[in-house]
C-alpha cells in the first residue's frame, strides 16, 4: 500500500493531507484548481519535498521528516506519467521504452499491450497526442515501478482518446496490481477510473466537493439534452456513498476478474484475481 501523511506548507494555504492506497486500486484526487493535488502528487514522488510527514510503500519508509529518512525520487521504483508528453523527441518509440526498461523484449511487450507496436520505430513528433501518452504509459511501466503516478495525463486530449486511455488504465491496473494515483478535474473520468476518489480543496478534505461538481454538472448535461428534445430524468455512473472521507463511485456493474500480470512488478506478491475491496481514504 502507498501511504502518505504530509504538511507542506505553500503560499497562500498548508497543504495537510494523508492518503492511502492499496496495490491494485486507482485513488483519484481531484478537486479546483490549485487546491493542492499535483503538490500531493510530487510529494509521492519525490519532486517536492514535505515540511512534516511520513511517505512510504508498504514497508518501505520514502521521506521521515521526524527520523530524518529521505529517498530521493530516482529510489523510490515509482512510474511518473504528466500531461506534458515525457518521450524524447530524437528517439523512437521503441527506443524511448526501452530506455526505461530492463529488456528490449519487455518494452515490446509494453508497446503491443497498448496497442502501438507498429509505431516502434516512429519518432514522437509523427505520432498523435493519444499516441504518445500511451508511449508515456509504456515508458513509466518499463521500469517495473512498484506504484504509478498520473497528473492529468488524458486533459490535452479528445473525448474518443480519453475513453480509450481510460480503459487501457483500468487493464493496467488490474493486469500490475499497484497502487495508482490519478490526478484529474474531469468528473467523469474520476468516476470511471476511482476505486476511491479524495477531493482536495485549498489543502484540505471537502468530502462534499465531488457531489457539488457532479450536480451541477449533471444538470448541464440535462439542459443539453432537453434541447434536443430528450427527456432526460438524470442518472449517475452509479452509487455514491462515502467511506473514511473518500467519495466512492459505483459503476453499475461488475468489471471483468483480473489477468494474469506481464511480469512481477517487484515488491511483494500481487494481488489474486478479483475485484479489489475500497479503502477509506483521508486528507
Amino acid at each position: 500500500m502507498l501511504h502518505a501523511r504530509v504538511v507542506k506548507r505553500l503560499p497562500h494555504f498548508t497543504l495537510e493531507a494523508e492518503i492511502r492506497c492499496p496495490a491494485g486500486c486507482v485513488t483519484v484526487l481531484t478537486g479546483p484548481s490549485g487546491s493542492g493535488k499535483s503538490t500531493l502528487l510530487r510529494l509521492l514522488a519525490g519532486l517536492d519535498d514535505p515540511d512534516e510527514g511520513v511517505i512510504g510503500l508498504g514497508d518501505t519508509v520514502w521521506r521521515d521528516t521526524a527520523a530524518g529518512v529521505r529517498l530521493p525520487a530516482r529510489r523510490r521504483d515509482i512510474g511518473l506519467v504528466f500531461q506534458e508528453y515525457s518521450l524524447f523527441p530524437h528517439m523512437t518509440l521503441a527506443r524511448n521504452v526501452a530506455y526505461a526498461a530492463v529488456d528490449a523484449g519487455y518494452a515490446d511487450e509494453l508497446l503491443a499491450l497498448f496497442g502501438i507496436i507498429h509505431l516502434a520505430g516512429a519518432k514522437p513528433a509523427a505520432m498523435s497526442g493519444g499516441e504518445r501518452q500511451r508511449g508515456a504509459i509504456c515508458q513509466a511501466l518499463a521500469r517495473r515501478p512498484r506504484a504509478l503516478l498520473l497528473d492529468e495525463p488524458f486533459s490535452a486530449l479528445d473525448a474518443a482518446t480519453r475513453l480509450a486511455l481510460r480503459a487501457q488504465l483500468l487493464k493496467v491496473r488490474d493486469r500490475f496490481g499497484i497502487p495508482i494515483v490519478h490526478v484529474t478535474h474531469d468528473l467523469a473520468e474520476a468516476a470511471q477510473l476511482g476505486d476511491a476518489i479524495v477531493s482536495i480543496n485549498q489543502g484540505r478534505l471537502d468530502p462534499d466537493w465531488f457531489d457539488r461538481q457532479l450536480d451541477v454538472h449533471l444538470r448541464e448535461q440535462g439542459a443539453l439534452l432537453a434541447r434536443r428534445g430528450i427527456d432526460w430524468a438524470g442518472s449517475g455512473p452509479g452509487p455514491i456513498g462515502k467511506e473514511g472521507g473518500a467519495t466512492t463511485v459505483g459503476r453499475g456493474e461488475e468489471r471483468p476478474a483480473r489477468k494474469p500480470t506481464l511480469a512481477s512488478t517487484g515488491g511483494g506478491s500481487l494481488p489474486t484475481p478479483g475485484r479489489p475491496r475500497r479503502e477509506d481514504q483521508a486528507v
